[in-house]
């Protein structure tokens, strides 16, 4: 019996540590676990662990290209159940990843069924659908059994499964990989196996060979949809010298292929000066359906007027239509706005961070990942060849005792006829090794025949041959680069540019210049009546109307402003703090209802007021002037605000406010002011300094009161302004030098009959 003394105190497996220490190791554990057996693929065969236990699954459940398909659900159960102890449908994902076309350069596995698409839909589940390897993964997975590569035990111990994969496919450029580890990341396009090959044969050749020598063959990314890559040859170099970057990929607007070749333009036409636009060609990891309906929110929002419509035509191949507003649109710069506001242009990320064949992670450039890949081929080479020279050994042994038997054939007969133990009698007497009698012992009858004996003869000289060669090859650093350069020229002929599978699908080419874009060339300039209330509502009316019309507004409204614009012009709102705000046309609600305030558009001060609203010209300026009788001249172009907070223009303070904003025609050549004291002053505008922000200089002086108003007007026209009553009749007075002093002075009373509210 044991005694309570005996048993284990469960509180005794505790173990006392800082808590920082203990959660620091722990994940750091966890960490390097992410980093080298989940995200990073192998720099030797490209593959990440799941990808790599899922073929070697395949591989075990004997699904060459040859043979007939089996159920996913087979393989991804076999796969969680010996080598990958996960969720069957992150194994399934990546399974389906490895048999889509426009996911993978190269695919991998071969499916049937519905293995999703590129619109972005989801694969069927995994009990309908079928796969198999394809002659890629073969050729990925060639020389598993020539003893090139390390078993490692499985999970569990239970079986063992390959650490690399020692094909010669060189997977991890030519298919890519992406992933997310612990502080640190991934991210390879895929590319061109000819273009592979032949900056590996350069680099083998001349091991000295130059990045830039390298780059005269390795153009770049290829992608599974196509494209065009759109940099500058000197930044994807420089991407790939440092093994971090990115590329600008487009899709390829063109009408089919004309021969060989893409036609260019993706102009259709259509007859009687009609035409449609048509993409063939998406940015690699872009769904369909999502750039479709980026491009359907463009239209529906009027973000991109110059476009009516866009359909998806898509069979096979991609084929999106997109039918223009009319035949006088610009189709270069249709095609501009739409790399500028879709993802018809992306950016794909270059960071080539790959486990070395120690296992450690590190960016690579290009020169110095081929070469770690050439090194790594050549120690599999070498494996190999010493891996055959054990079974030519082996084999070699076997045969010179055939051999021997022959030559002593009655002898070895009588022997086993006459003996009870004839295998030590046979080894004493001939001198043959343990497995030399055993095989002896094993030959079956009909193989005694002459004909035998001149194959093993025949064998035993080609062995020898085939060691001397392979010893030659293991001696010899030059003999085993020539071994690889033969070897890298057969399988690119499985991938030479005149194959389907082989010809080089992104373009790379450098972006032509830029076409002046501006969002408001999207605009259609539609004629438009602005109206801002009392209360600060504002709305556009369609067409000029007269600007007296009867306008409704709300209870205790009332009209304050209104002008006729376009809808492709910019609304300069000047409120009485000094701060100018802008609003584009096109942005104001209808004018069927009251419209909406302004302060819902723009963040306006509750106690601030719209002083005036002017249309934007380009290239004018406008008259500023504060009540205190200060002012200066601001150029339009540098009032324009980008933001919802508007650009303070006038510096003001406490009883100072923005009182007169004013065009200035640029055929006006003086300013007149006048007082609240009804003293009216003109001087030259030669005297009024232009400023992009302040308070300006003393235009009038004023010993009580302040400023009224301020105008600017072209001396020998005169001044102007509107006699009272409903007559609408005007007054000139062409002698203004009366009131023509310098800047700053007091001014005299107006001229007859000037307004009493002293406005002009």
């Amino acid at each position: 019996m044991v005694s309570p003394t005996d048993e284990k105190d469960p509180f005794d497996a505790i173990v006392d540590a800082p808590f920082d220490a203990a959660l620091s190791e722990r994940y750091l554990v966890y960490a390097l676990s992410t980093i080298t057996a989940r995200s990073l693929p192998d720099l030797r065969d490209g593959l990440k662990p799941v990808h790599r236990r899922l073929l070697w699954a395949m591989r075990q459940l004997k699904l060459d290209p040859g043979q007939a398909y089996k159920k996913s659900a087979r393989v991804v159960g076999d796969v969680i159940g010996k080598y990958h102890p996960h969720g069957d449908a992150s194994v399934y994902d990546a399974m389906v990843r490895l048999a889509q076309d426009w996911s993978l350069r190269y695919p991998l596995v071969e499916g049937q069924g519905n293995f999703g698409n590129i619109d972005g839909d989801n694969a069927a589940a995994y009990r309908y659908t079928e796969a198999r390897l394809t002659k890629t993964a073969i050729q990925l997975m060639a020389g598993l059994d020539e003893g090139t590569v390390n078993f490692i035990p499985t999970y569990n111990g239970e079986d063992e499964e390959p650490e690399i994969f020692p094909g010669l496919f060189p997977n991890l450029l030519a298919n890519g990989a992406t992933g997310i580890a612990v502080g640190m990341a991934t991210s390879i396009p895929s590319h061109n196996v000819a273009e592979i090959i032949d900056a590996t044969l350069m680099l083998i050749e001349n091991p000295e060979s130059t990045h830039a020598e390298l780059m005269q063959v390795f153009k770049g990314p290829d992608f599974a949809t196509g494209g065009l890559v759109v940099d500058s040859p000197e930044a994807i170099s420089h991407a790939y010298e440092t093994g971090k970057g990115a590329f600008r990929v487009r899709g390829r607007f063109s009408t089919g292929r004309v021969g060989a070749d893409w036609e260019s333009t993706g102009i259709e036409k259509l007859g009687s000066g009609q035409w449609q636009l048509v993409i063939s060609e998406i940015p690699y990891m872009v769904p369909k359906s999502k750039l479709i309906e980026q491009i359907a929110a463009l239209i529906g929002d009027r973000k991109l007027p110059i476009l009516e419509d866009v359909r998806d035509e898509s069979d096979e191949a991609i084929r999106i239509v997109l039918i223009p507003k009319s035949r006088n649109v610009d189709p270069e710069l249709l095609k501009e706005s739409l790399y500028r506001l879709t993802d018809l242009e992306s950016r794909f990320t270059l960071n080539l961070n790959v486990l070395d064949a120690h296992r450690t992670p590190g960016v690579l450039g290009l020169k110095l990942l081929l070469q770690e890949w050439v090194y790594s081929q050549i120690d599999i080479l070498l494996r190999r060849t010493r891996h055959r020279l054990e079974k030519i050994a082996s084999r070699l042994e076997l045969v010179a005792g055939y051999i021997i038997a022959y030559l002593n054939l009655d002898r070895i007969i009588e022997i086993i006829r006459t003996e009870d133990e004839p295998k030590p009698v046979m080894m004493a007497e001939f001198e043959l090794t343990d497995r030399q009698a055993e095989a002896i012992l094993n030959m079956r009858l009909r193989s005694l025949r002459k004909l035998e004996e001149m194959e093993l003869r025949r064998e035993h000289e080609d062995l020898l041959k085939e060691q001397d060669e392979l010893n030659k090859l293991l001696e010899s650093p030059a003999r085993q680069r020539t071994r690889i350069k033969r070897d890298l020229a057969a399988l690119r002929k499985d991938y030479a540019e005149d194959t389907p599978l082989g010809r080089r699908r992104t373009t790379i080419a450098q972006a032509t210049p830029t076409v002046a874009f501006s969002m408001d060339a999207m605009i259609e300039k539609e004629p438009v009546t602005v109206v801002l209330s009392q209360r600060g509502w504002v709305r556009a009316a369609k067409g000029h109307v007269p600007l007296d019309s009867d306008f409704k507004y709300k209870e205790g409204d009332g009209p304050a402003f209104a002008l006729h614009a376009q809808t492709t012009d910019k609304l300069l709102i000047a409120l009485d703090n000094g701060r100018f705000y802008t609003l584009g046309a096109d942005k104001l609600p209808g004018a069927r209802g009251f419209g909406e305030p302004i302060r819902t558009m723009l963040d306006i001060d509750a106690e601030a007021h719209v002083v005036a609203v002017i249309v934007h010209r380009p290239k004018t300026q406008l008259l500023l002037a504060a009540n205190t009788g200060r002012g200066f001249a601001a150029e339009t172009d540098e009032i324009l605000a980008e933001t919802r907070k508007g650009r303070g223009v006038m510096s003001t303070k406490p009883g100072v406010r923005l009182a007169v904003v004013r065009e200035i025609p640029p055929e006006h050549d003086h300013l007149a002011v006048v007082g609240e004291n009804r003293k009216l002053l003109v001087f030259s505008l030669e005297e009024l300094p232009v400023l992009a922000k302040g308070q300006g200089v003393t235009l009038q002086r004023y010993r009580d009161g302040g400023l009224s108003d301020a105008v600017t007007l072209k001396l020998e026209d005169g001044l102007t302004w509107t006699m009272g009553g409903e007559s609408g009749r005007t007054r000139v007075e062409k002698d203004l030098m009366p009131w023509k002093v310098a800047r700053g002075a007091a001014g005299r009373l107006p001229p007859q009959g000037f307004p009493r509210d002293n406005k002009f």
